[in-house]
């Protein structure tokens, strides 16, 4: 992990603090992303994991302004393989939130109350069921017939698996049932019991062939063979939890529908259970975590959801989850291990990030041979030596960190870590930068080589092949090293001229060869066509990530708006910069680092480079389009119907956007009681306004 400044409490960060460590967490926990969801190989534990993610929402809770767009808590899973065809979800598939304390279950219900506008005594009920490690998995039925399976993969588009799937044996082929709707696409978890497991290791480990490392790596792999005939050769299985699209529901209740699903001939965790406040929720989560180590199956939490469907459609999603639902995870697991060596990672804004090289071990049922030291004062703090047997932890069972040295263990001649002062890629001096503002030291210490340094060169442009960027298959770590040793590939540009800079000379280079240079310029080309959300991501602007991009690619609408307007902005003053500023989600410091970027010479060539070597397309509008979709719209007074969070909930999600003032480009101000100076610029400026009710009817509800 590369945040550099861990060890301090959320309420003592600074701003400039914060954002540094929001830029490292969303890199750190997007690499973990991708090798548990895409690669099926997590180096950490779901409780370090966690960790990180609840780090990082404490931040941007406290610094909302901060939030990126590529923040974990707004992404899901990873993109679906090139080895299968793609599927797109009708109902996107998203993830969790987490809690990992009695209180984050507390705090999760007041939410629920607090967004519906509830009193306090009435009553919340909620759905308990055991979460299963495994793979997520979408299966449509059509007139009750199996028609099709995919995986979650980054919750817009999945793998279709269906090949696969049809070879569970618990998976029906007909549902069966006089309520069973017309379209029915049910969501669950395909995982692999402990005793398959074990007689799964036990085979390849006689057949030569490398062992799996839990249960759920091993699920996911054995669904994504190409040839179906090795799936079914192995003891898959699956519980049904949740569904996407339905033409209609058998229940007005989370629990109703799943009574439905046992009737239909469909999986259910026998152990799920209603419960009516949250001391029986926690009640249930301490008897399943009883129950834990006998289950024949994995599992890493609790997950509670609101019960009543009314009003798991009234909460809605937040990002990458739902608001109606979270899961309680169980604590981390730890063990003991020796730390060989300790190195220095260099990220593409230049911080340097200690990591710990361990004598692997197995945490959790994941092998761990690195985990993260955080920064400088967290070494010396906790005062962890090359040398040391050290404690080490997976939170939340994914990502590892170290805990504690063990000091009745300390070789004699273990030395206090010196950290370097210089960049080990470059040579250029690390300094940790003075804060204008607090004048205090930065915790974080980083590379001055700028330009010149290789790592935050490679880094770019390996965050510009990513996966919520261009995504590009096969231009990976391995190969933008080579291409930049070559001094082929020096800036994004480079990239898509690649083919006529290379042409006829790839194929002579060592590891190449005609198929697989033909493969890498099929692959650039493909990509020359792009989204303009991630097309802005892929630029790796500060604080700007996947989701900022596509807030931004939402208000400008296409490239050459998009880019003109952040050239024209100056910060702190003029149009352009008011009306960045003015969309809800954008904050001043996110708004500063777009304009900074844009300010620079360079970063405008590589832009207008790309420009026109592309084809930047603008979000695409659903078909389904609402009466408000593309409007500007602006929440004003006291709202009777809804809680504001859910009014603005509601309007994104018919496709509007949603400003925190009134200009001549707000379509639509809906002013509720006590409206005053918004109101009043609105009926100067001649604009539409509304009621609440008055929009209640205009977008259809009510």
């Amino acid at each position: 992990m590369t945040a550099d400044l861990r060890d301090h409490e959320v309420d003592d960060l600074t701003l400039e603090e914060a954002g540094a460590e929001l830029e490292a967490l969303a890199a750190e926990i997007a690499r973990h992303d991708e090798l548990y969801h895409g690669k099926d190989a997590p180096e950490i534990s779901d409780g370090d994991y966690e960790t990180l993610r609840r780090r990082n929402e404490a931040i941007e809770a406290r610094f909302p302004d901060l939030v990126r767009d590529d923040s974990p808590s707004r992404n899901v899973g990873a993109s679906p393989s090139s080895g299968f065809s793609q599927v797109r979800h009708s109902v996107p598939m998203l993830s969790l939130g987490n809690a990992f304390h009695d209180e984050d279950v507390t705090d999760f219900l007041v939410r629920v109350r607090r967004f519906l506008g509830l009193e306090d005594d009435e009553p919340v009920a909620v759905v308990a069921e055991p979460k299963i490690d495994g793979l997520a998995v979408s299966i449509r039925y059509e007139k009750g017939r199996y028609v099709r399976a995919a995986t979650r993969g980054d919750g817009q588009t999945g793998e279709d698996i269906s090949a696969n799937v049809a070879t569970i044996g618990e998976v029906p082929e007909r549902l069966k049932g006089e309520d069973v709707p017309d379209v029915i696409e049910v969501r669950g978890e395909i995982y692999l019991g402990r005793d398959d497991f074990f007689a799964l290791n036990e085979t390849r480990e006689a057949a030569g062939e490398a062992r799996f490392a839990n249960p759920r790596n091993a699920a996911a792999g054995s669904l994504r063979q190409l040839d179906s005939t090795v799936t079914a050769s192995r003891s898959l299985r699956i519980f049904l939890y949740a569904w996407g699209e339905a033409s209609t529901l058998p229940a007005e209740t989370h629990h109703g529908v799943l009574e439905a699903y046992g009737r239909w001939g469909l999986p259910v965790n026998p152990e799920i259970a209603l419960c009516q406040n949250a001391e029986e929720l926690l009640a249930r989560y301490e008897a399943i975590g009883a129950m834990r180590a006998g289950l024949p199956y994995d599992i890493d939490g609790v997950v509670y959801k609101v019960e009543r469907l009314d009003w798991q459609e009234r909460l809605g999603f937040v990002s990458r989850a739902p608001r109606w639902a979270i899961a309680h995870k169980f604590p981390a697991e730890q063990a003991q291990t020796v730390l060989k060596d300790i190195r220095i990672q260099v990220g593409r804004t230049g911080s340097l990030t200690p990591v710990a090289m361990l004598q692997p071990v197995t945490v959790g049922g994941v092998v761990v041979q690195n985990a993260t030291l955080h920064n400088q004062e967290e070494i010396a703090r906790k005062d962890i030596r090359i040398g040391d047997t050290v404690v080490v932890q997976r939170a939340g069972d994914v990502i590892p960190q170290v805990v504690k040295p063990i000091l009745d263990q300390r070789p004699k001649d273990a030395a206090p870590y010196v950290f370097p002062e210089t960049c080990p890629v470059c040579g250029s001096h690390a300094v940790r930068e003075i804060n204008p503002k607090t004048g205090k030291e930065d915790v974080a210490r980083r590379c001055t080589g700028g330009l010149i340094c290789p790592a935050q060169a490679t880094e770019r442009l390996r965050h510009f092949v990513s996966r919520l960027a261009f995504d590009i298959e096969g231009l990976g770590d391995k190969q933008i090293t080579f291409f930049w040793d070559q001094e082929t590939i020096r800036n994004p540009t480079d990239i898509f001229d690649l083919e006529a800079n290379t042409a006829n000379k790839l194929a002579e280079f060592e590891g190449w060869g005609e198929v697989s240079a033909r493969n890498l310029y099929a692959a650039i080309d493909k990509r020359r066509t792009i989204g303009l959300d991630r097309f802005i991501n892929a630029l790796g602007i500060r604080h700007v990530g996947e989701t900022t991009a596509r807030l931004l690619a939402r208000n400008y609408g296409g490239f050459e708006a998009f880019r003109d307007a952040m050239t024209a902005a100056e910060v702190g003053e003029g149009e352009a910069w008011e009306t960045l500023i003015n969309i809800d989600g954008i904050g001043e410091t996110v708004a500063g680092a777009i304009v900074d970027f844009f300010d620079e010479p360079q970063n405008r060539d590589v832009v207008d480079g790309l420009g026109e070597r592309l084809t930047i397309e603008g979000l695409e509008q659903a078909d389904d389009a609402s009466p408000v979709t593309g409007k500007t719209v602006v929440f004003t007074g006291s709202l009777e119907e809804m809680t504001r969070q859910e009014a603005k909930a509601r309007a994104e999600a018919l496709g509007a956007k949603v400003s925190g003032s009134v200009s001549a480009k707000t379509d639509i101000v809906v002013a509720g009681p006590g409206a005053g100076s918004k109101l009043k610029k609105a009926e100067e400026l001649g604009l539409t306004v509304m009621t609440e009710a008055e929009w209640l009817e205009h977008i259809g509800v009510g």
